[in-house]
Formats: structure tokens, C-alpha cells, sequence
């Protein structure tokens, strides 16, 4: 283990002044960053909560992620050289307090923030997170890691995991489920999902979806690429659209977040879908989507946690 003083510390006061690093071990310097909050909040589906530790898959890596007041240390199964696989998807260097600033001032957003304060946005694989909502329809976040685990660990490629851990594998690229059959991947408990999320894959496999391309699109023409798949609904688009490309006004709309906005901002009165959408990007600002997820994982932990995404 070597230990490495940092020379920025004066500067960003979160970092600890001495990083001790090793070659499967990094301490993170983070500040306002609910780790818990974030990898439980519906918008990724691969972690698990492990006593104080959070134990996941990332880009194909096994993670075990323990959180502090001032850092994460994060350790792997095999050596690391870079680290910016995880710091990106992590979104570490983001200034939340930037971010809250540009929120609304309004009581609702305030109390969210005020009950939520450090939940993050993740940058997450655009197919994985593409296949993963596919799946969500519909279904609690239980149900959905568990049917992500097992087409995961039916299609995917093993990983090396962490001593005493269960085995690991990585979320299966597109050209693999491409060769696979509907009937095979209903065996993951996916139901009705199967036929969607296998066209998909074949779209992706075969260049009809290019995703990197749809990356560099503007917001309204990437979601108009990605509503051409059978399954993608305006609340799937929109949860890839943040979650893997970091479209912060892209604001996902299910049935937590349309009743959070209804109980919220306009006492149950009736508001349909597309007016709730309408007043979504005009009230929330340059960061609706991180807004959303602080409303979503707000009336998500007010209730009993059996949420839907």
C-alpha cells in the first residue's frame, strides 16, 4: 500500500489530506454524498446493501462501496490502474450545491431536498441501463433486481468477485441476448417483458439503435430515437436519457412521480400526463431530472418502500 498526500486539499476541503491507496483500494474524497440513498433509489439495480457496505457490479467490475462523512472507499477484486471508471459513474466531482441552487423554492422541492439532502444521479452503461428499464415496467425495485440478477447471471460473463463473496457476473451485451429466444429470457421472470427487451437487443446488435450517436443528439431527437423501440415508453426514454447520457432536463414521469407532483403542486387536482410533463419542464429548471429523482426518492421513503419505478 502506498499512501499519497494530496495537494488540492486547501481547495476542496471534502478530500482527505492523505489518500492511502492500494492497488484494489481507493478512498474517494466526496462531499454531500448519501451513498445509501443513491444506489438504493431507483435508478440502478445492481447493488446490495452488505452491512455498512454496498456491493455491486459497475462496467463489468465487482465493487464493494463503504461510505463515510468525507470519503468512499471503494475496493475491487483485481488490480486497478484508473479509477475513473467508477469516479464517472459515481459522479463525484458534481457540486450538488450547484446543482440545489438551480432547484425551485418551493415548499415541496424544499422538503425533498431538506429529507433527501446528498442523493446523487449516477452515469450509468447506456445499454444496461436501456435493457434494466426495459424490465422495469411495472414491477417494485425488488423485482427488478431480481430479474436483472438472474438474466445477469444466465447471460452474462463471470466475474472475479471479492474473497468470501457469492459468485459475479456482468450485464450481458446486446449481441449475446440477440442469439438468445424469447422463451429464454422469460425464464428470468421477465413476463411480458421478453419479446421487448429482445428487440431491443437485436436493434442494438445489428446498428439499428446506435447509442453512442443517439448520445450526440439533441434532447428531443434522442428521444424520439430511442421511442422507435417496442417497450420504450416516454418514461423509459427519459430514464436513459438521465441516467446514462446526463440529460439533466429530461425529466421521467412514472406513477410515484406523477402523484408526487398531483399531492405536491396541485392538491389532487386533476392533471393529466402531458399537462403534468408541461409543468415539469417549465417549473423545474436546468436540472429537472435531478429534481425528479429527489421527488421520486422523497415520496418513495415516505411510503413503505415497495416503490415502483
Amino acid at each position: 500500500m502506498s499512501c499519497i498526500t494530496t495537494g488540492c486539499c486547501a481547495r476542496y476541503k471534502f478530500l482527505p489530506a492523505v489518500v492511502c491507496v492500494d492497488s484494489r483500494t481507493k478512498a474517494i474524497g466526496v462531499r454531500d454524498y448519501d451513498l445509501p440513498a443513491t444506489l438504493s433509489s431507483g435508478q440502478a439495480f445492481r447493488w446490495r446493501k452488505q452491512g455498512s457496505s454496498w456491493v455491486g457490479i459497475v462496467h463489468g467490475r465487482w465493487a464493494r462501496l463503504t461510505p463515510s462523512d468525507s470519503e468512499i472507499i471503494a475496493e475491487t477484486a483485481e488490480d486497478v490502474e484508473n479509477w475513473q471508471w467508477l469516479t464517472n459513474y459515481l459522479q463525484t466531482d458534481v457540486d450538488l450545491r450547484e446543482v440545489l441552487e438551480t432547484f425551485p423554492r418551493d415548499p415541496a422541492m424544499h422538503s425533498a431536498v431538506a429529507a433527501c439532502h446528498g442523493l446523487r444521479l449516477l452515469r450509468q452503461d447506456p445499454w444496461e441501463c436501456l435493457a434494466s428499464f426495459i424490465l422495469s415496467s411495472t414491477k417494485q425495485i425488488a423485482q427488478i433486481q431480481q430479474i436483472v440478477s438472474l438474466l445477469s447471471q444466465r447471460f452474462g460473463e463471470p466475474i472475479v468477485s471479492g474473497e468470501r463473496h457469492e459468485p459475479a457476473w456482468a450485464f450481458p451485451g446486446p449481441e449475446r441476448l440477440a442469439d438468445t429466444t424469447e422463451e429464454a429470457l422469460r425464464g428470468c421472470k421477465m413476463g411480458f417483458r421478453a419479446p421487448f427487451l429482445l428487440s431491443a437487443a437485436r436493434a442494438v446488435a445489428e446498428g439499428k439503435l446506435d447509442l453512442k450517436h443517439v448520445d450526440g443528439l439533441p434532447l428531443q431527437s434522442a428521444r424520439a430515437e430511442l421511442l422507435k423501440l417496442k417497450g420504450v415508453g416516454e418514461k423509459v426514454s427519459n430514464c436513459v436519457l438521465l441516467f446514462a447520457f446526463g440529460r439533466q432536463d429530461a425529466f421521467p414521469v412514472d406513477v410515484w412521480v406523477a402523484k408526487a407532483l398531483r399531492d405536491l403542486y396541485f392538491a389532487r387536482r386533476k392533471r393529466s400526463l402531458k399537462q403534468l410533463q408541461a409543468f415539469a419542464a417549465a417549473h423545474f429548471g436546468p436540472n429537472a431530472g435531478y429534481a425528479q429523482q429527489y421527488l421520486f426518492h422523497y415520496v418513495r421513503t415516505k411510503g413503505d418502500g415497495r416503490t415502483s419505478r
